[in-house]
């Protein structure tokens, strides 16, 4: 399993590069932590390339390397990459320059296989977009943003399925809470609550909830996802509850459950302006949430 977990400042994404090493470590995923910067101008490009031969005497750093170089100290304060890495310090003037605005750094971690730093300069959405199509993740790993319109674009244009920390707080989860539907995609999603539970040792909490009591969740797939639960040895409770489909979920998740549940089903343009659950769930809960795809 390869994972991305992105940072944007030292002083809000402590809880989620936290959060992303726990789950990289509960995998044994391969994770690579990306901070997208703005991109400088044509003539700080050409400053920059001026002074790549020089950056050890005159002591420069291309923008974001001091995020990067917080993310490295804080791998080495937890241990988390080798120990020699540890002893030689951040190469912040030994940064791979792979072109297209990325810069690498290789790591070797101690509770995963591999740990890269990755600096990219540019839109957010668009360098994540990339970067995910390009190293094929499995999930991406990121804070909750404030702005409606980037909760929006980062479930639409991102390929991987999408964990939002939410400033959590804790280093494990005490349940996973799954809501399910009719969708097609249910039983997917119920294929990573198991694999969460395997790897944290937890349960899973199914919530089944309606609006109206003619239209509830087919019986079949609920037997299904039990089936299948049970097949895994994984404690599990079902739960029915009536009302808003938001607000249920937010209540049943309390502090210290994770969330997991599939993106929505609608059409772009109808998500944007209707909303839909896993954005409303995501802008308003306080726990981690996944919205596979």
């Amino acid at each position: 399993m390869k994972i991305l977990i992105a940072i944007g400042s030292k002083e809000y994404s402590k809880s989620t590069l936290r959060a992303g090493m726990k789950v990289a470590q509960a995998f044994n995923a391969k994770a690579t932590i990306i901070d997208v910067g703005e991109k400088i101008s044509a003539f700080s490009n050409q400053l920059v390339d001026l002074a790549q031969d020089q950056m050890e005497s005159w002591d420069f750093e291309p923008p974001g390397v001091d995020v990067l170089e917080w993310a490295y100290n804080f791998l080495s304060d937890k241990k988390l990459i080798d120990s020699k890495q540890i002893k030689n310090g951040f190469p912040k003037n030994k940064l791979i320059d792979e072109g297209d605005d990325r810069k690498l750094v290789y790591l070797s971690g101690t509770v995963c296989d591999d740990v890269n730093l990755i600096l990219r300069s540019g839109d957010i959405i668009s360098e994540l977009r990339e970067e995910v199509q390009y190293g094929e993740y499995d999930f991406t790993i990121l804070g909750k943003s404030q702005k409606r319109n980037m909760s929006h674009d980062l479930l639409q244009y991102i390929d991987s399925s999408i964990l939002v920390v939410n400033q959590y707080k804790n280093d494990d989860f005490s349940r996973i809470l799954l809501p399910i539907d009719n969708s097609t995609g249910i039983m997917k999603v119920a294929k990573y609550c198991i694999k969460i539970a395997n790897a944290y040792n937890i349960g899973i909490d199914i919530i089944n909830i309606t609006k109206d009591e003619n239209k509830s969740i087919d019986s079949k797939i609920i037997n299904k996802i039990s089936k299948l639960i049970r097949r895994a040895k994984v404690d599990y409770n079902n739960i029915i509850e009536k009302g808003d489909i938001v607000d249920k979920i937010i209540t049943q998740a309390g502090e210290d459950k994770i969330i997991v549940m599939g993106a929505s089903k609608m059409n772009p343009l109808k998500r944007y302006f209707k909303g839909s659950i896993p954005l409303s769930v995501m802008n308003r809960c306080n726990v981690p949430i996944l919205i596979v795809k």
